[in-house]
């Protein structure tokens, strides 16, 4: 006989019932140990439901359950920005971003409000931010998170001209977009919030239109590039004239002062000189006679003074002539 059948037959012999209820009791304590415990990381949130019904919400670490499936628990990533891309898709994200060559026009392209046809691509990050509802309230979150940003995007897109799109709505449709979608998902209560709408490319179909949008962009752009040189230009020159304006105002304002103050001292001169003369009238006059003499002479040299008549030298002829000089000639 085989020496295996008879290896059986002997296990067969061996196992006693008890042996095998020891046997089920060991299995049924692992699959115990290992369904009742589940681990829930930093940036989620667990689920746990009790006989296939809301139960409670954990946190994150590590956390006991009822085993066997009593107890099912569901981590949500509650903490992490998700993201969905509309017209283009990412393959691998990095310093230097791939994105794939495949193109998805059923996403991108829209009629604008002046039945233009453009090509929008964009993307939307959110983070859910109830994970009872995440779960529950909604049966394909994805989808419905698609389905709305789309119609959103659209109806955003059909409400104005192709110039407005390309040009000055881009962030008037980015705001409105991230409030309509909010309205909508907490009316849907699917437990999720839009953190940010980001366009991306948007641009004309390809062939003569898009080259002539292309012009305009150029166009634009040169017509920004001179009003920033303008503007440096102009923060260049407007400082240092101004500048210039405040240095001329305060030598002016010095010369009014010293003016003035030169005036105040002449007047007050004046009146000393007035009071002095109407105590004593000639020898006030002799007094400024002779100060005027000084003040005419003082950078004179070697001046001679005469009469009128040529016949004879004043008795003094020189008033700022040197001491050791004599007298009138």
């Amino acid at each position: 006989m085989d020496k295996n059948v008879i290896d059986m037959d002997n296990f067969q012999k061996k196992m006693s019932p008890r042996m095998i209820g020891i046997l089920i009791l060991v299995i049924m304590v692992i699959i115990a140990a290992f369904s009742s415990f589940y681990m829930v990381d930093q940036k989620e949130e667990a689920v746990v439901l009790l006989l296939g019904e809301y139960n409670r919400i954990t946190g994150p670490g590590l956390h006991f359950k009822l085993p066997f499936g009593i107890e099912q628990s569901y981590n949500v990533p509650t903490q992490r920005i998700l993201k969905e891309e509309f017209g283009y898709r990412t393959e691998k994200a990095g310093i230097n971003t791939i994105y794939s060559s495949r193109q998805y026009p059923e996403e991108s392209l829209m009629l604008t409000g002046d039945l233009n046809i453009v090509d929008v691509q964009w993307v939307i990050q959110y983070r859910i931010t109830d994970a009872r509802n995440w779960l529950f309230n909604v049966e394909n979150q994805q989808k419905t998170i698609r389905d709305i940003s789309q119609s959103v995007i659209n109806k955003l897109i059909g409400d104005r001209t192709i110039f407005d799109v390309i040009g000055s709505e881009r962030a008037n449709i980015e705001q409105k977009g991230q409030e309509m979608m909010n309205n909508i998902f907490s009316q849907y209560k699917l437990g999720m919030r839009i953190n940010t709408i980001k366009l991306q490319d948007i641009v004309p179909p390809a062939g003569r239109v898009q080259d002539a949008f292309e012009d305009v962009n150029k166009a634009i752009q040169d017509r920004n590039r001179l009003i920033n040189e303008g503007k440096e230009a102009y923060n260049k020159a407007i400082p240092r004239a101004r500048g210039e304006a405040q240095k001329t105002i305060q030598e002016s304002e010095g010369y009014a002062a010293e003016k003035v103050n030169k005036a105040k001292g002449d007047v007050s001169r004046f009146l000393a000189v007035y009071n002095e003369y109407r105590k004593n009238p000639q020898i006030t006059r002799m007094r400024l006679y002779y100060e005027m003499f000084e003040e005419l002479f003082k950078n004179k040299e070697n001046t001679e003074l005469i009469d009128k008549k040529l016949s004879n030298f004043v008795p003094f002829k020189s008033l700022q002539g040197s001491k050791d000089k004599g007298g009138a000639k």
